[in-house]
Formats: C-alpha cells, sequence, structure tokens
C-alpha cells in the first residue's frame, strides 16, 4: 500500500495476521514521517466504549495529528459501529483512523457500513497456495537487499511450514547470518536442518541427486544431532515415491493440469522433474525396495540401524546411475 499520504479511514481486512499487523504499521510510519509528533492510540474492539473515537478524533489545541488503530475490530459492539460508519462519511484532517477485521460474518456491518461509506480497504487474505508462500519468502528477502532461488526457497518452505511469522523469521535470520547477494539450498540446509524433518529432506535430495558423499556426511551429521533414523528413511522413501509418481504422469499433462493430477504443488513438480535426470524405472524400484529393507532394519529388524542407512543411500545412488 502506499505509504506517502494514507487515506482518512482504512480497512484493513482478512485473517493474515502478519500482514494485517505490517499494514498498521506502514501507516503509522507513513504518519509519523510527516509528522514525527503523530500520537498513537492503539486500541482493541473489544474495549471500545461509544463515545471514545469522537473524544480520540476531536481536534487538538496544538494541531497534532494522530492514528487511532482498532484491532479486532469484529468484536466493537453496534453503537460503536454506527459511530465509526458515521465518522468515516465525515473524518477529521488530522487523524488516520485504522480498522483491522477479520473477515467473515461478525462484524459485518462495519465493514458494509465504511466501505460505503468511502473507507479504503487493503485486503490480507491468508497465503492459502504454495505459490504464494513461496512470493512471500523471495519478496522477503527482497525487502532484505538479497535473492533467493527456487530450489532454496522450496527448500525453505519444506523446513519451516506454513506459518508467515515463521517464514519471516527464517528469511530474516538468513538475510542477516548468510554472506553474498543470493541465498541458495545449502544455507537453508546449514540453518535448519538441525529439525528433523530438514535433516531427513536434506539427505534424500542429496541422494536422489546422486551426491553420494554429501549425502552420507549429511547422514551422519543428522543422526549426531539426535534425528530419529525413521525420520531418515521416510524422508528418502517420500522423495523416491515423487520420482516415481511424477516420471510416471501422462506426457500430454502440463502446468495446472499437471499438479490437479498428481496433487502436487507446480514448485515441488518443476524439482522432482529436474531430480527425474539419470533416473529410470527399474531404477526407482531397486531405490524403493532398498528403502523399505531400511525401514524395516531401523524399526527392530536389524542390529545397526547407521548401518542400515548408509547402506540404503549407496543403493539408491547406484540405483540412480545404473551401476
Amino acid at each position: 500500500m502506499a505509504a506517502t499520504d494514507p487515506a482518512p479511514v482504512i480497512l484493513i481486512l482478512g485473517d493474515e495476521e502478519l500482514l494485517a499487523d505490517r499494514a498498521v504499521g506502514e501507516v503509522i510510519a507513513a504518519v509519523r514521517a510527516a509528522d514525527p509528533g503523530t500520537e498513537v492510540h492503539d486500541l482493541v474492539g473489544g474495549k471500545v466504549e461509544p463515545g471514545e473515537l469522537t473524544r480520540l478524533t476531536s481536534p487538538s489545541l496544538f494541531g497534532d495529528r494522530s492514528v487511532v488503530a482498532i484491532r479486532s475490530a469484529q468484536d466493537l459492539v453496534k453503537d460503536v459501529i454506527s459511530e465509526i460508519v458515521s465518522y468515516t462519511a465525515r473524518p477529521a484532517e488530522d487523524t488516520v483512523l485504522v480498522l483491522v477485521h477479520p473477515g467473515g460474518v461478525k462484524g459485518k456491518a462495519l465493514v458494509d457500513g465504511v466501505k460505503k461509506a468511502g473507507a479504503q480497504v487493503v485486503v490480507v487474505t491468508k497465503l492459502t497456495k504454495p505459490a504464494e508462500r513461496l512470493a512471500f519468502i523471495k519478496a522477503e528477502l527482497k525487502r532484505a537487499g538479497r535473492n533467493i532461488g527456487a530450489d532454496a526457497a522450496g527448500a525453505l518452505l519444506d523446513a519451516v511450514g506454513n506459518d508467515l511469522r515463521e517464514l519471516a523469521a527464517a528469511c530474516s535470520q538468513l538475510a542477516f547470518d548468510t554472506p553474498g547477494k543470493t541465498i541458495d539450498e545449502a544455507a537453508v540446509a546449514r540453518y535448519h536442518r538441525g529439525r528433523a524433518e530438514v535433516s531427513g529432506f536434506t539427505v534424500a535430495d542429496s541422494a536422489v541427486e546422486g551426491r553420494l558423499g554429501e549425502a552420507l556426511e549429511q547422514l551422519r551429521w543428522a543422526l549426531a544431532t539426535g534425528t530419529a533414523p525413521v525420520l531418515l528413511v521416510s524422508a528418502l522413501a517420500g522423495g523416491l515415491r515423487s520420482l516415481a509418481k511424477v516420471g510416471g504422469a501422462p506426457r500430454n499433462l502440463r502446468g495446472g493440469q499437471l499438479a490437479s493430477h498428481l496433487g502436487m504443488p507446480p514448485w515441488k513438480i518443476d524439482r522432482v522433474q529436474r531430480q527425474l535426470n539419470g533416473w529410470g524405472p527399474d531404477g526407482i524400484a531397486r531405490a524403493l525396495q532398498a528403502a523399505a529393507t531400511a525401514d524395516e532394519q531401523v524399526k527392530g529388524g536389524g542390529a545397526d540401524p547407521a548401518y542400515a542407512l548408509e547402506h540404503m543411500i549407496q543403493v539408491v545412488v547406484a540405483s540412480r546411475t545404473g551401476r
């Protein structure tokens, strides 16, 4: 949203809390950029009383500007909603009113009323698609003056999960701690492989891409830091099943049709298609059998889980190259 001259009444609409908080912060920063003495009133909807908005937006004797932010606006009582809607039609010149509403039925009268009265609407709905979260990661790092490749962004999303606050924190850490302009998969693995699922995916990617030495090194590191052997087998088996799914998909399907058919996000399909280089159906079958054998051994069928895992990785890499 434009940060130079905020509208007198702004409705931030949507249930993505991080983006809503940032939108409020941008409004406050924009007003304070023009007037550093701006007073900010940060209120919670359920605690706003009738007449409070009128009091807070009354002209100041000293002509100071102010921002009145009302969060959880869906909890405003009926009388306050009427007051806000009336105010929106004739807002004060030296006040910016910011209303934060998650959407939905509760408090809909407020949303409809202020929209009709001329409030500016900023939409901050949740990012539900993997492509949207990948775009968020790239935008976060761009804000920090950094770049991140598609594979690295995908690895970070796999590692951290879908929560935008956690993704933003991870991006901030990578931007602060990683040298160079571009952040790659190695940097993501270095800071996030300590989490069990990341260690598994890191080992799996190295193995299916034929990097034997790297895969074995990562495996030993993962075991040394307490990653359960069963999780490592599971991650590699999942990677191999993805190879089988993408490799066996109908050749006439592309883009969204292929993603729908496989039940996989497009960015992951692109990644698996690159990993398929060097693999054939027989090799994938042998690798899956090796993973199944290792799974049995780490669950009590063998005496040495570490040996079972190393043997599995060696068989997987050999199956890829055809040896």
